[in-house]
């Protein structure tokens, strides 16, 4: 039997809860462009999942472990019912605790994510990976600095991650990924990279989850396409689409005032999913 990790939480706000899954690599604070909006009028409880953040693991594990820690999270808040808001892996979790747990889910906000994931992202050179590194020191000493944007930014990997290379965006890489990135352990991205090559696909068990969702995609994503995302937002009972053009994978960090506004939409239209 696997025991759950006690896993390193960021909690904000008072009300209904909203449970807000990272992606890879990422942790509960590299959240905050929506904790620190939705925790305004809602609870927000961001955790590093196990093997990121704070929340360190020695040893091998699987995804399914993920969603042990979780449900253990959620009974040590006592939280009977929550929002579950998850961001590329994140979202995977999402419709999994779903799925686990329908009874404690309300609604499934799933940014950037897909249950069947596919993605083209091109082969890496040795030119994209000096490029990247040298955009992310130079960004994390001096963050939204237009001469390295232009410089190396565009000719990094980041062209991949983004597609609106605004100060914004690179503001939010500077003080949220990169922290996130060297704290995300070897044990984390073999469980998820074990998963993938597995050719993870929950298509087909997405009719059994019968709360509300909201599913937001990059149009130009390239670590998961938005036609997967479509394709899971069809399988879903009760689901809403959008798809923003001129993006990618971080597109909350590209347009975070138009995504925000999005989901405060679907969140009126939706009062069920916030409401004990």
């Amino acid at each position: 039997m696997v025991l759950p990790v006690n896993l390193n939480t960021y909690t904000q706000g008072k009300g209904f809860p909203i449970l807000c899954l990272h992606g890879h690599p990422g942790s509960g604070r590299s959240m905050s462009v929506f904790t620190n909006y939705l925790s305004q009028r809602f609870q927000t409880i961001a955790p590093d999942l196990r093997g990121y953040g704070k929340s360190r693991f020695s040893g091998n594990f699987g995804m399914n472990d993920h969603l042990t820690d979780l449900e253990a999270l959620i009974d040590r808040f006592r939280v009977e019912k929550c929002l579950v808001l998850g961001w590329s892996l994140g979202g995977i979790l999402a419709m999994e605790l779903a799925l686990r747990l329908p009874q404690r889910v309300s609604g499934l906000i799933l940014v950037a994510t897909a249950a069947r994931p596919y993605g083209n992202h091109p082969r890496i050179s040795w030119q994209d990976n000096l490029y990247t590194g040298i955009a992310g020191i130079l960004n994390y000493i001096k963050p939204s600095w237009r001469w390295n944007i232009e410089t190396f930014g565009k000719r990094s990997l980041f062209r991949y991650l983004i597609q609106q290379h605004n100060s914004t965006a690179y503001s939010y890489i500077a003080k949220e990924a990169v922290p996130a990135y060297l704290q995300t352990s070897g044990s984390a991205t073999r469980a998820l990279y074990s998963a993938i090559k597995a050719g993870y696909n929950r298509v087909g068990d997405l009719r059994l989850i019968p709360c509300p969702s909201l599913v937001l995609a990059g149009a130009e994503d390239r670590h998961i396409n938005a036609d997967f995302s479509l394709e899971t937002s069809r399988h879903l009972e009760n689901s809403q689409w959008c798809c923003y053009p001129n993006t990618a994978h971080l597109f909350p960090w590209e347009i975070p005032e138009q995504v925000l506004g999005d989901i405060d939409n679907w969140l009126e239209e939706h009062p069920q999913v916030a409401s004990k």
